[in-house]
């Protein structure tokens, strides 16, 4: 295997959907060596890409991955974290049993990897760290179901907006505990991106939009490749915004 370019190596989880492919595909552009992680085998390869299946809520699983990267690929220096599953429904019936569930990918699933690659990061002295969140983890959802309860039904929920904004909070707690040791760590917040996880979303949200459109996943790749640049290197624990002005903060 030839060796890595200069940028280093960048892993990249949920690389199967829309947002993990264009990062994957920026990121190389950008000069990485990307390796693409998901549970199954992407449908819409990037090429030049190498892919890797994992389940990065388990972490024996992850610590196994990062080993085999490290010794076969190269050092990760740059790690994101696009894995992730939306639900849809009300605060108020949603079984707990579904809030288990994105719990334990949307959180667990961008802990997990943090941990075993920052531990590696830590011992390098240098790294960069991005996690996706979400507008819902700050706007405590789109829906506004007292004008159109039906609105609940095909927006991002309380379990969803739960675990995103646990993700900014992972964020902050990170960088603030990595930052002295070379480590950088930030994240973005899409609001509505053009992907198979908003296809239902509803007219009337869209229309709440004050750009006036959704999001494409290639603005998100692009905020995470100024992130990861030396350029950006005083920028540390920031959650930046991606969404046409929906939530201002």
């Amino acid at each position: 295997m030839s060796a890595a370019p200069s940028r280093g190596v960048a892993l990249v989880t949920g690389a199967g959907g829309a947002i993990g492919r264009a990062c994957c595909a920026r990121l190389q552009g950008d000069g990485y060596q990307v390796v693409g992680v998901d549970l199954q085998p992407w449908q819409q390869a990037v090429p030049g890409v190498q892919f890797m299946a994992c389940d990065v809520t388990e972490e024996r699983a992850v610590s196994e991955l990062v080993r085999h990267v490290e010794q076969q690929v190269g050092p990760i220096n740059a790690l994101v974290n696009v894995a992730g599953i939306v639900s849809k429904g009300s605060a108020l019936t949603l079984p707990v049993e579904e809030v288990d569930r994105v719990l334990r990918v949307n959180v667990l699933g961008s802990l997990i990897p943090c941990q075993q690659v920052a531990q590696r990061m830590v011992a390098r002295g240098a790294g960069s760290i991005i996690n996706v969140g979400s507008v819902v983890g700050k706007n405590s959802g789109n829906a506004r179901p007292w004008i159109d309860p039906a609105e609940s039904e095909n927006a991002g929920n309380v379990a969803y907006g739960m675990s995103k904004a646990a993700v900014h909070s992972l964020t902050g707690f990170l960088a603030r505990e990595l930052a002295h040791q070379g480590v950088r760590v930030n994240a973005v917040a899409p609001g509505p991106i053009a992907t198979s996880m908003t296809d239902s979303f509803p007219a009337t949200l869209k229309a709440l939009v004050p750009a006036g459109r959704m999001g494409h996943p290639d603005e998100v790749a692009h905020t995470v490749s100024f992130l990861l640049d030396e350029q950006a290197s005083f920028i540390c624990g920031e959650i930046i915004d991606i969404n046409g002005a929906l939530w201002c903060d």
